[in-house]
């Protein structure tokens, strides 16, 4: 992701941007372990709570903003400090290309 792009995303309506798994990235849960993962071409993440309850939220059709929404109303917090926080966490994986947004 080029500096550019992450200007654009900055600029970008919350409810414009769409996030979803790229093909060969999908989110499992590992019965062994008792741990979700997020996996990729050669990499795999360990998402903490926070992490999961975002990448349980992606689907290819839910915005940033609906994502951020839900997570407001169901931890009961400031909708535009959690929409910070979620848009934060994807581009970091976006970065890792582990995201498209």
């Amino acid at each position: 992701m080029t500096a550019e792009t992450t200007q654009d995303l900055a600029a970008q309506d919350l409810a414009t941007i769409v996030p979803a798994l790229p093909r060969g990235v999908r989110l499992r849960f590992d019965e062994a372990r008792q741990q979700w993962f997020l996996l990729g071409p050669e990499r795999v993440f360990e998402p903490d709570e926070t992490a999961i309850e975002i990448l349980q939220r992606i689907d290819g059709t839910r915005s940033v903003e609906a994502i951020a929404e839900d997570l407001a109303t169901r931890f009961e917090a400031d909708r535009d400090e959690i929409a910070a926080d979620v848009m934060a966490f994807l581009r970091g994986l976006a970065n890792q290309r582990m995201i498209d947004l």
